[in-house]
């Protein structure tokens, strides 16, 4: 019986691996006509409080694909709505406050995460999944930066103003902020480790509207908090922003096994971006221009080609897009995409 570890595990762990392991962010969404068969046009809140049906959901992309990995259905807000803050998810919108965040007083309104208490149906999900399949599942959470954002701002934004100012000028809260969202999300993803999810990763989404200056001041020590706190479990930790080339370096630093590269910067360059920081061997993970898997499939997979080229001298490498599938993708592609990263770098 072989009791290695699954591929996706070794890669993250900068280990020989027989092939190169593949999951897609986002994986589980609209681009399936079964997806959108079984989720209907319900609120994804409500959706991730049903655990059959999320466990449902994460399961599909694996049997429709063959990835190496499926990633829990939820949303990176959840934790936050388990503990009392009105959020509402609206399609094409995303996150939406009933009132947001404006003054140090609102820190107060972030009280503990009980994971037991007020993620049951999370944690029921996870336990479903891993009783359907032998693939390794990921747990994810929000970085303290994106989520604050969206606490800030009271939804989406273009200039991030209302969190910049908040920074500059009462730096003091800001941190405060940052500090209670992290042991939030600190706490939810202990729970899903010790669950049973493979790995983790932490989402910062919208970090790259921050110069390094800012990242290092007002976003890292935060995310560190996370990521360290996570270092006795034996789970990968991945780490991925969007925009963040300029970031690279700092984000090395904070403590993930596995750094998470957008479509912008090559590999190879982000390996030499983030050289010297990480405290050890350091996986990438990434990094396919999701709009390319809208083009015709022997473009698709040249460009393909063209990541696993960047990646081939990396100590460890999740071949993935590098941000989430866009809805309009034909899942065909994706198939191939899979089929042929397995292919091309199988270990004869």
């Amino acid at each position: 019986m072989d009791t290695s570890p699954p591929v996706l595990i070794q890669a993250m762990r900068c280990e020989p691996v027989g092939r190169t392991p593949v999951w897609f962010m986002r994986q589980a969404g609209r681009s399936l006509p079964e997806y959108r068969a079984l989720r209907g046009g319900g609120s994804i809140l409500e959706a991730v409080a049903d655990p059959e049906l999320a466990a449902e959901l994460t399961l599909q992309p694996v049997r429709r694909y063959g990835v190496d990995a499926a990633i829990l259905f939820s949303d990176i807000v959840v934790p936050l709505v388990a503990i009392g803050v009105g959020i509402e998810v609206q399609p094409g919108r995303g996150p939406v406050l009933d009132q947001r965040f404006s003054s140090d007083d609102d820190v107060g309104r972030l009280r503990p995460l009980e994971p037991e208490s007020d993620l049951p149906a999370m944690l029921d999900t996870i336990r479903i999944v891993l009783h359907e399949t032998d693939v390794p599942l990921i747990g994810f959470a929000g970085a303290p930066f994106t989520l604050a954002s969206y606490l800030v701002e009271g939804g989406p934004s273009r200039t991030f103003a209302l969190t910049k100012r908040l920074m500059h000028a009462e730096p003091e809260a800001w941190h405060r902020l940052l500090g209670a969202i992290a042991q939030i999300s600190l706490a939810s993803l202990r729970a899903q480790i010790l669950a049973g999810a493979s790995a983790v990763q932490l989402f910062d989404s919208w970090v790259g509207a921050l110069s390094r200056a800012e990242y290092e001041e007002f976003a890292l020590p935060a995310s560190r908090t996370i990521l360290e706190g996570l270092a006795d479990l034996a789970a990968p930790r991945i780490h991925f922003g969007v925009g963040t080339g300029e970031l690279l370096a700092p984000m090395a630093a904070a403590g993930a096994d596995v750094l998470g590269v957008d479509w912008r910067v090559p590999l190879d360059v982000a390996a030499a971006r983030a050289a010297g920081s990480a405290p050890g061997k350091l996986a990438l993970q990434g990094n396919l221009d999701p709009a390319i898997c809208l083009a015709p499939t022997d473009v698709v997979l040249e460009a393909t080609d063209s990541v696993l080229g960047a990646a081939r001298q990396l100590p460890g490498h999740v071949f993935n897009l590098g941000h989430g599938v866009l809805p309009e993708t034909d899942p065909g592609v994706l198939k191939a995409i899979v089929e042929h990263v397995h292919e091309r770098t199988e270990q004869q």
